[in-house]
């Protein structure tokens, strides 16, 4: 029997939609908050819209109003069946919760799943308990998702690898996030960014080591995009703050 990684059902594919029209295809996952499980994805996923200009992504303007998320389907390992929630209450006011002090500012929203009959969820830890491997400046990390909308087969997501950029534990502009160095591109926003290991001697915080036995994971953010189209350096924000987004939804 196939045994599959766990992260890679983790990450869910999901389709902005306006009416059920298709506008974009990005990458989710979720996490649970005091009311429940919540779909955690870039804000500009849910908007449509350029996160510092406002601008329309989509080259015909249009707006989401609805996501379509590709679940994993309950005790069927490798099938998935799709559920759509709205974006918008019936006075067009957003469905999604924003982190309580950085507003607008940050790319990143929780949408409270309103249907989530015959799936299963596999939630992120959002990092709690997750054992401390070590990312600083040059060590791995990884992106999975679904660059350009593709998958791995099935619904499964693609793991993109690369290397902590800046300083993790400083905060870059100003903001709750850290810099990679990534081939990361379009559809991965929304991505869970983790630091992984197959077992064996693995690297801790703080320059100890210790042997795993099997694979382990630490949860360290959300992608949601690069600093410029002519770079491969991505932002990821922090784990952190996206736990003071789940822990504030009461």
């Amino acid at each position: 029997m196939t045994v599959l990684n766990k992260q890679s059902v983790q990450s869910l594919l999901i389709q902005m939609q306006f009416n059920g029209q298709p506008i974009s295809t990005g990458t989710s996952f979720v996490a649970s908050s005091n009311k429940g499980p919540v779909l955690i994805t870039n804000r500009h996923n849910v908007t449509g819209r350029n996160q510092e200009t406002g601008i329309p992504i989509s080259p015909t303007s249009a707006i989401p109003n609805e996501i379509e998320i590709y679940h994993n389907e309950k005790n069927k390992p490798g099938s998935w069946i799709t559920k759509v929630e709205k974006l918008l209450d019936t006075n067009e006011s957003p469905l999604w919760i924003e982190h309580s002090l950085l507003g607008d500012k940050a790319d990143f929203v929780a949408l409270p799943l309103t249907d989530i009959s015959g799936i299963d969820l596999y939630p992120y830890t959002l990092g709690v308990g997750d054992p401390l491997i070590s990312y600083r400046p040059a060590d791995k990390i990884s992106v999975i998702g679904f660059p350009f909308g593709r998958t791995g087969g099935g619904c499964l997501a693609l793991w993109v690898t690369g290397h902590v950029a800046s300083e993790p534990h400083i905060n870059f502009s100003d903001l709750p996030v850290f810099l990679i160095d990534c081939r990361s591109r379009q559809g991965q926003s929304g991505s869970p960014v983790i630091a992984y290991a197959n077992g064996g001697m693995v690297p801790l915080e703080g320059g100890s080591s210790s042997v795993f036995s099997g694979p382990v994971c630490r949860f360290l953010g959300i992608y949601s995009g690069r600093i410029n189209a002519e770079s491969d350096l991505g932002v990821v924000w922090k784990a952190t703050a996206i736990r003071e987004l789940v822990d504030s939804i009461t």
